[in-house]
């Protein structure tokens, strides 16, 4: 919550009322709430002036008190935001990419090991310059568990943020963060390490949530606090999914980081061009060519 206003004097010409005048309506309806919590009855007010609060007299100074400790006791950081898209709505495109991954699994259980041999992720052979197993791994799953687990997270985080941010836009910002992912395990693990799997790409779409369009909060609170508190939620559900000992613990993690680095980078966009369908159109278009290369290449070797 922002820094209430301090209450105004008794308005001039109407010495049978004192009124408090405030920016907006939730802080009006925030101040009655407080001040009828201590025996000050007020009435909330609204006129082309503005919002206002009314009432006696003679209460005034004690409402004063009143909220001058209310003010002293919420100083400082506040969890509840009013925001004015809340965009806490699926995309329906998530069902696309349920289906994508889906096949894929068809295809390499019909195609047999030959499949996943030539596009999970080797440290071995991207070093040898099989760049494309940073993507193509991540379209193949170990089993059938494996794509259920990655299918549901995946279907909740990149379908908000397909939402937030646009379908193509958001898929492309985490197919990226995912092989971000990939390149984490490039670095940290042994040339004899193999993965396989999308949940880089899911951790991606969770660190696009963890950052929120800036234009989306109350033009009067802090952006910073609005950030910060995104980035806390989103590393407290990346504990949650991401930090699993079984899992490929190094590329959710980079594939989280890698989402909100993207996610930094869109907000910074004018938010109309960001979210325009063109845009959408060519990062499906990007995201769609990636797919066909780095598959056309693994095909090949």
């Amino acid at each position: 919550m922002h820094e209430p206003e301090r209450p105004s004097a008794v308005a001039p010409g109407a010495p049978a009322e004192a009124v408090i005048r405030v920016r907006s309506r939730r802080v009006a309806f925030d101040y009655s709430l407080v001040l009828l919590s201590q025996g000050i009855e007020s009435t909330v007010l609204h006129d082309d002036a503005g919002w206002r609060l009314t009432l006696r007299p003679e209460e005034q100074e004690r409402a004063r008190s009143v909220l001058a400790q209310y003010r002293r006791e919420n100083r400082g950081w506040a969890w509840r935001e009013h925001l004015v898209e809340t965009g806490a709505q699926l995309h329906g495109g998530a069902v696309l990419w349920c289906l994508f991954l889906a096949f894929f699994y068809w295809w390499a259980e019909i195609g047999g090991t030959g499949l996943k041999s030539c596009g999970q992720m080797s440290n071995e052979a991207v070093r040898a310059g099989e760049w494309w197993r940073l993507f193509t791994a991540m379209t193949l799953h170990a089993d059938l568990g494996h794509l259920a687990a990655n299918l549901t997270a995946g279907f909740l985080t990149l379908g908000l943020a397909m939402n937030r941010w646009g379908a193509g836009v958001a898929l492309l910002a985490a197919w990226l963060a995912g092989a971000l992912g990939n390149g984490a395990d490039l670095l940290l693990y042994s040339e004899t390490h193999r993965s396989l799997g999308a949940s880089g790409m899911v951790m991606g779409g969770l660190g696009l949530l963890a950052v929120p369009p800036f234009r989306s909060v109350d033009p009067a609170s802090s952006p910073r606090r609005s950030l910060v508190r995104g980035l806390l939620g989103g590393l407290l559900l990346f504990v949650l999914l991401g930090l699993n000992p079984a899992s490929d613990v190094v590329a959710h993690t980079g594939g989280f980081v890698g989402g909100a680095l993207l996610g930094f980078c869109l907000a910074a966009l004018p938010q109309p061009a960001a979210r325009h369908p063109v845009a959408s159109l060519v990062s499906g278009a990007v995201l769609t060519g990636t797919v066909m290369l780095a598959w056309s290449l693994a095909w090949r070797s």
